[in-house]
């Protein structure tokens, strides 16, 4: 990786980000020397320009930014450092500079949950659930997603909420890994969403339907 720390006089701006989350923590610079220590240390360090020397963050609070991936954009001048934070970020106490709460959304672990089901159909580990799933084959994965959403159907009638919840979020895994049987992601679905939400989906469908290019 190539980084042009002379652009800017020997510093570049370096963003944080929480790796989980993705919300930007902060905003610090760094010159060649906070770098390398950064990369041999795994705790991000900066150049305080106040200061005029290195500081790794959260040598005096304990709050340190845990590094997992360092990214130069297409310049070559700013970076992206992806970190695990120990705590706030903020010096005044707050989880990021901006004063907001470093809260993950609950969709990303979709993703996640996507992610890890693809890796069960790659590897197939004996003793899990999901590998005898794919091992049964796809009318099984279907009949169960065809189950788990009558139960969840039945909960929204007669059930709780906590039922609901619990049932639905059956009918969701096993709906990734019939999406996985299939080559596709659960991405694929939210896209297709995306696509309906345009204010003129249903009038492109028509149309496309019309010319014969949609059966």
């Amino acid at each position: 990786m190539i980084i042009d720390f002379e652009k800017s006089g020997g510093l570049v701006p370096a963003i944080i980000q929480d790796a989980v989350t993705k919300n930007v923590l902060m905003l610090g610079y760094m010159n060649q020397e906070a770098y390398e220590k950064t990369m041999a240390t795994k705790k991000v360090t900066f150049w305080s320009r106040s200061r005029n020397c290195l500081w790794t963050k959260g040598e005096t609070s304990g709050n340190f930014l845990n590094l997992v991936s360092v990214n130069v954009d297409c310049d070559n001048d700013t970076l992206l450092v992806k970190v695990i934070p120990d705590g706030p970020t903020c010096h005044t106490g707050t989880d990021t500079c901006w004063g907001e709460e470093n809260t993950s959304n609950p969709l990303l672990f979709l993703t996640e949950l996507q992610d890890f089901i693809n890796r069960r159909h790659e590897e197939m580990p004996e003793g899990s659930y999901t590998t005898k799933l794919f091992k049964d084959g796809i009318k099984r994965i279907s009949q169960k997603v065809g189950e788990e959403a009558l139960e969840a159907v039945i909960e929204a009638c007669t059930g709780t909420n906590e039922q609901l919840s619990y049932e639905v979020s059956d009918m969701l895994y096993h709906l990734i890994v019939l999406l996985t049987s299939k080559g596709m992601r659960i991405e694929d679905i939210a896209a297709e969403l995306q696509k309906r939400h345009d204010p003129n989906w249903d009038k492109k469908r028509r149309e496309a339907k019309a010319q014969g290019t949609m059966k």
